[in-house]
């Protein structure tokens, strides 16, 4: 899931097809067909006016224009990718989990970088680079820790559960993000709910989101501070999009 000006791109599990909703009658307005799509992760660029699916099963990223024909290319990555993210730079990161690497590309899919995590961090599942130049990453494994790592692919620092937190061990982490300020949101699915970090302090908080029924799996972030709204997309039940307003972080 992830959001560009006015709309909302959703992938929803074994289809081609991205969904486009719009952000203030939060109605689907049409349809983005993708050959091939197996998604695992969605991203938006603004600079380049176009949207990013990951496609786990062919190892490949696709990208689609999103002005005129919306044309698709694709081009191959690292075994399993799965979240992508924007950096500042409008390049593409690519979390590719079964390769265990973070790879940086620009928007015509050439290699910019490759990240080769180190001990510690294994299976990465999603990475957002921070303000600072390094990437916070969520993993499939590694119970209550979110890992940042530098460019060389060490972890810098990690945040865990403070004493008091009643969170319990985060499993099944699959989606992250990121404030202006680096604050981090986590989707912590097999707990169903939605921790926080503060820079600042250093541990993980649930955040307070009140939804009838509780959240139900959250396989998807996406945040639009301009709004002050937190989307959230759910992998169980009704497989709702949830959207939350005037959010505190």
């Amino acid at each position: 899931m992830t959001s560009l000006g006015d709309d909302v791109f959703v992938a929803p599990s074994n289809s081609q097809q991205v969904e486009v909703y719009d952000a203030v009658t939060l109605t689907l307005q049409r349809r983005l067909t993708v050959p091939g799509l197996s998604p695992r992760g969605l991203a938006a660029c603004p600079t380049n006016n176009c949207l990013y699916a990951s496609g786990y099963g062919e190892n490949c990223v696709h990208r689609v224009e999103l002005s005129g024909r919306n044309a698709v290319k694709k081009w191959l990555v690292a075994k399993g990718p799965r979240g992508l993210s924007v950096n500042n730079e409008h390049n593409l990161i690519v979390a590719s989990c079964d390769a265990n690497k973070l790879k940086e590309y620009t928007t015509h899919g050439s290699l910019v970088r490759e990240i080769c995590l180190q001990a510690g961090v294994r299976w990465p599942v999603h990475a957002i680079q921070l303000s600072t130049g390094d990437y916070v990453v969520c993993l499939c494994t590694s119970p209550g820790v979110v890992s940042v790592v530098g460019v060389n692919g060490q972890v810098v620092r990690s945040y865990k559960q403070s004493r008091t937190s009643h969170v319990g061990h985060q499993r099944g982490r699959t989606s992250l993000a990121v404030t202006n300020n680096d604050d981090i949101l986590v989707a912590d699915c097999g707990k169903n709910k939605i921790l926080s970090t503060n820079s600042s302090l250093g541990s993980i908080q649930e955040l307070s989101l009140s939804v009838d029924g509780g959240i139900q799996r959250p396989r998807g972030l996406c945040l639009d501070e301009s709004r002050g709204r937190l989307y959230v997309g759910e992998f169980r039940g009704n497989c709702r999009v949830l959207v939350f307003d005037d959010v505190c972080f």
